[in-house]
């Protein structure tokens, strides 16, 4: 094991409004992304509407899913047709087009972003301390 985990960040540019400012539409896509990745769901999905700000938030979904492996969120912005997700997993072998793929076709998206950060790249192979270790 080289590093701990994977952590996949997307930004989706150009798409569709109401795919974006539709609650139903994100709690769908945290279910099948986390059955579509083979992760093991422990809480969620959390879904909120996030209200607009006089900054540059215009508003949007903010959803959340608790993962045995780690979280997805996602976070839209139906007004700048923008998503913005996070995919991050203690599983080595993401599927970064497989994932790629999916936002552009649940959110119809035109233009993206990805980054790939290895996470934990000196996580201790062994425990340093034992359960009671005060």
């Amino acid at each position: 094991m080289a590093y701990f985990g994977e952590h996949l960040t997307y930004d989706g540019y150009g798409g569709d409004y109401g795919a974006l400012d539709c609650r139903a539409t994100v709690v769908q896509a945290l279910n099948d992304l986390v059955t579509a990745l083979g992760m093991t769901l422990l809480g969620g999905p959390d879904v909120y509407r996030a209200s607009a700000n006089d900054k540059k938030d215009p508003g949007g979904w903010t959803g959340m899913v608790v993962l045995q492996e780690s979280h997805i969120s996602i976070h839209t912005f139906p007004a700048r047709g923008f998503i913005s997700a996070d995919v991050y997993t203690c599983k080595n072998g993401l599927d970064v087009d497989a994932i790629r793929q999916f936002f552009r076709a649940r959110f119809k998206i035109a233009d993206e972003e990805i980054n790939f950060i290895k996470r934990g790249t000196r996580y201790p192979r062994q425990n340093i301390h034992q359960p009671g270790d005060a």
